[in-house]
Protein backbone atom coordinates (compact mmCIF):
# COMPACT_ATOMS: atom_id res chain seq x y z
CA UNK A 1 0.00 0.00 0.00
CA UNK A 2 1.72 3.53 -0.82
CA UNK A 3 1.77 6.15 1.38
CA UNK A 4 -0.57 7.89 -0.89
CA UNK A 5 -3.53 4.96 -0.49
CA UNK A 6 -2.94 5.68 3.84
CA UNK A 7 -3.55 9.38 3.18
CA UNK A 8 -7.30 8.64 2.42
CA UNK A 9 -8.25 6.54 5.56
CA UNK A 10 -11.30 7.33 7.16
CA UNK A 11 -10.31 6.77 10.55
CA UNK A 12 -8.38 9.53 11.97
CA UNK A 13 -5.44 8.05 14.30
CA UNK A 14 -3.88 9.89 17.24
CA UNK A 15 0.02 8.76 17.66
CA UNK A 16 1.45 8.61 21.00
CA UNK A 17 5.02 7.86 21.50
CA UNK A 18 4.86 8.30 25.58
CA UNK A 19 8.55 5.39 25.91
CA UNK A 20 10.63 3.48 24.52
CA UNK A 21 13.19 3.36 21.44
CA UNK A 22 10.74 3.47 19.03
CA UNK A 23 11.62 4.55 15.13
CA UNK A 24 10.46 8.08 14.23
CA UNK A 25 7.38 9.07 14.72
CA UNK A 26 7.07 9.36 10.96
CA UNK A 27 7.65 5.81 10.30
CA UNK A 28 5.55 4.46 13.05
CA UNK A 29 2.17 6.79 11.45
CA UNK A 30 3.25 5.37 8.08
CA UNK A 31 2.67 2.02 9.47
CA UNK A 32 -0.25 2.21 11.66
CA UNK A 33 -1.66 3.56 8.41
CA UNK A 34 -0.79 0.79 6.41
CA UNK A 35 -2.15 -2.04 9.15
CA UNK A 36 -5.29 0.09 10.00
CA UNK A 37 -6.00 0.75 5.39
CA UNK A 38 -4.99 -3.01 4.80
CA UNK A 39 -7.48 -4.20 7.82
CA UNK A 40 -10.13 -1.97 6.12
CA UNK A 41 -9.45 -3.49 2.47
CA UNK A 42 -9.64 -6.64 3.76
CA UNK A 43 -12.84 -6.57 5.82
CA UNK A 44 -14.57 -3.29 4.98
CA UNK A 45 -14.00 -1.75 2.01
CA UNK A 46 -17.46 0.21 2.14
CA UNK A 47 -16.60 1.98 5.02
CA UNK A 48 -18.06 5.10 4.99
CA UNK A 49 -17.65 8.35 7.72
CA UNK A 50 -14.96 9.13 10.07
CA UNK A 51 -13.40 7.57 13.18
CA UNK A 52 -10.90 8.01 15.91
CA UNK A 53 -8.25 5.61 16.80
CA UNK A 54 -5.34 5.91 19.20
CA UNK A 55 -2.25 4.42 19.43
CA UNK A 56 0.34 4.60 21.93
CA UNK A 57 3.53 3.41 21.52
CA UNK A 58 5.10 2.89 25.37
CA UNK A 59 7.86 0.90 27.10
CA UNK A 60 6.90 -2.71 29.57
CA UNK A 61 6.63 -0.72 32.40
CA UNK A 62 3.05 1.47 31.75
CA UNK A 63 1.78 -1.74 29.89
CA UNK A 64 2.43 -3.86 32.63
CA UNK A 65 0.77 -1.43 34.89
CA UNK A 66 -2.03 -1.26 32.18
CA UNK A 67 -2.28 -4.94 32.36
CA UNK A 68 -2.62 -5.05 36.05
CA UNK A 69 -5.32 -3.04 36.13
CA UNK A 70 -7.47 -4.19 33.29
CA UNK A 71 -6.81 -7.51 32.91
CA UNK A 72 -5.49 -8.65 36.33
CA UNK A 73 -2.42 -9.84 34.58
CA UNK A 74 0.77 -8.51 36.70
CA UNK A 75 3.53 -8.54 33.75
CA UNK A 76 4.29 -6.75 30.67
CA UNK A 77 2.72 -8.11 27.58
CA UNK A 78 3.14 -6.96 23.83
CA UNK A 79 0.00 -5.53 22.97
CA UNK A 80 -3.66 -4.17 24.42
CA UNK A 81 -6.77 -2.81 22.87
CA UNK A 82 -9.38 -0.91 24.69
CA UNK A 83 -12.55 -0.54 22.32
CA UNK A 84 -14.06 2.69 22.82
CA UNK A 85 -17.75 0.46 22.09
CA UNK A 86 -18.51 -3.23 21.93
CA UNK A 87 -17.99 -4.57 18.45
CA UNK A 88 -20.94 -4.85 16.48
CA UNK A 89 -20.26 -5.98 12.89
CA UNK A 90 -21.03 -2.96 9.88
CA UNK A 91 -21.01 -0.51 12.72
CA UNK A 92 -18.81 2.01 12.56
CA UNK A 93 -18.48 4.36 15.89
CA UNK A 94 -16.91 7.95 15.80
CA UNK A 95 -14.30 6.48 17.96
CA UNK A 96 -12.68 3.09 18.12
CA UNK A 97 -10.39 3.13 21.02
CA UNK A 98 -7.25 2.96 21.89
CA UNK A 99 -4.31 0.56 20.99
CA UNK A 100 -1.32 -0.14 23.44
CA UNK A 101 2.27 -1.32 22.90
CA UNK A 102 5.00 -2.47 24.60
CA UNK A 103 8.76 -1.57 22.71
CA UNK A 104 10.98 -3.97 25.07
CA UNK A 105 8.48 -6.66 24.31
CA UNK A 106 8.03 -6.25 20.92
CA UNK A 107 11.36 -6.05 20.40
CA UNK A 108 12.73 -9.09 22.05
CA UNK A 109 9.60 -11.36 20.51
CA UNK A 110 11.08 -10.34 17.24
CA UNK A 111 14.50 -11.41 17.87
CA UNK A 112 13.23 -14.52 19.32
CA UNK A 113 11.11 -15.21 16.58
CA UNK A 114 13.57 -13.97 14.04
CA UNK A 115 11.30 -11.78 12.25
CA UNK A 116 11.94 -7.89 11.37
CA UNK A 117 10.96 -6.07 14.28
CA UNK A 118 8.41 -3.77 11.77
CA UNK A 119 6.95 -6.96 10.49
CA UNK A 120 6.10 -8.20 14.10
CA UNK A 121 4.80 -4.56 14.97
CA UNK A 122 2.89 -4.30 11.97
CA UNK A 123 0.95 -7.63 12.61
CA UNK A 124 0.67 -6.69 16.69
CA UNK A 125 -0.92 -3.28 14.92
CA UNK A 126 -3.64 -5.51 12.84
CA UNK A 127 -4.19 -7.93 15.91
CA UNK A 128 -4.48 -4.72 17.89
CA UNK A 129 -7.40 -3.05 15.46
CA UNK A 130 -8.88 -6.23 14.84
CA UNK A 131 -9.88 -6.67 18.99
CA UNK A 132 -11.37 -3.07 18.05
CA UNK A 133 -13.05 -4.22 15.50
CA UNK A 134 -14.84 -6.67 17.67
CA UNK A 135 -12.46 -9.90 16.82
CA UNK A 136 -11.47 -12.24 19.73
CA UNK A 137 -9.11 -14.97 20.28
CA UNK A 138 -11.08 -16.20 23.55
CA UNK A 139 -12.44 -19.86 22.17
CA UNK A 140 -10.13 -21.82 19.44
CA UNK A 141 -13.02 -20.80 16.86
CA UNK A 142 -12.52 -17.30 17.93
CA UNK A 143 -8.54 -17.50 17.40
CA UNK A 144 -8.85 -19.23 14.52
CA UNK A 145 -11.04 -16.52 12.57
CA UNK A 146 -8.86 -13.85 13.92
CA UNK A 147 -6.30 -15.67 12.66
CA UNK A 148 -7.11 -16.14 10.07
CA UNK A 149 -8.01 -13.04 9.20
CA UNK A 150 -4.59 -11.57 10.32
CA UNK A 151 -3.06 -14.27 7.67
CA UNK A 152 -4.94 -12.24 4.89
CA UNK A 153 -4.42 -8.65 5.77
CA UNK A 154 -0.68 -9.57 6.59
CA UNK A 155 -0.34 -10.89 3.27
CA UNK A 156 -1.60 -7.50 1.61
CA UNK A 157 1.46 -6.06 3.50
CA UNK A 158 3.59 -8.56 1.68
CA UNK A 159 4.40 -9.81 5.86
CA UNK A 160 5.22 -13.59 5.79
CA UNK A 161 2.36 -15.57 8.02
CA UNK A 162 3.50 -15.05 11.32
CA UNK A 163 1.95 -18.43 12.28
CA UNK A 164 3.65 -20.65 10.01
Amino acid sequence: MSENNCEALPVEIDLLVEAGDWPPEEKLLLLVKQAVGAVLAQLQPGWRGRSELSVVFCDDTHIRELNAGWRGKDKPTNVLSFPAFEGQAGVQPPMLGDIVLAFETIACEAEQENKPFQNHLSHLLVHGFLHLLGYDHETDEEAKEMEDVERKVLARLAIPDPYA
